[in-house]
């Protein structure tokens, strides 16, 4: 009598961090009936895990604008964000415009909307 065997998962991993994806791909290597897709192998589903901090390539913003960014997501004006970056209220709107110009966007929420889209910042 043959055993009916389970059909096998292959599954694949996109993650930028190399020590979590030998982690996962050590820890997931155990569980039966699933398989790591080799390099060019179809899988059927995906594990992906993208840093963060990575912009899309087409967005190139600096630690300071991405700051900027993030504190007009929270709806905070420039002389809050001055106050809180340690910054002047006339840097602020400088990195406010280059944001502006960056994201292709016509105003602070029309450029937090650009962002979130693009996945440059998580709302």
């Amino acid at each position: 009598m043959s055993e009916d065997k389970a059909p096998e998962i292959v599954l694949s991993l996109e993650i930028d961090d190399p020590a979590l994806a030998d982690r996962l791909a050590s820890l997931l290597g155990n569980i039966a009936g699933l398989r790591l897709a080799a390099p060019g192998e179809q899988a059927v589903a995906t594990i992906l895990a993208r840093d963060p901090r990575i912009m899309p390539e087409d967005i190139a913003l600096t630690l300071r604008e991405m700051d900027v960014l993030a504190l007009m997501a929270e709806g905070a004006s420039n002389k809050m964000i001055a106050r809180r970056l340690g910054i002047s209220v006339h840097t602020v709107k400088f990195h406010v415009g280059s944001l502006l110009d960056k994201l292709d966007a016509t105003g602070r929420t029309d450029a937090v909307a650009h962002a979130a889209r693009r996945g440059v910042i998580e709302l």
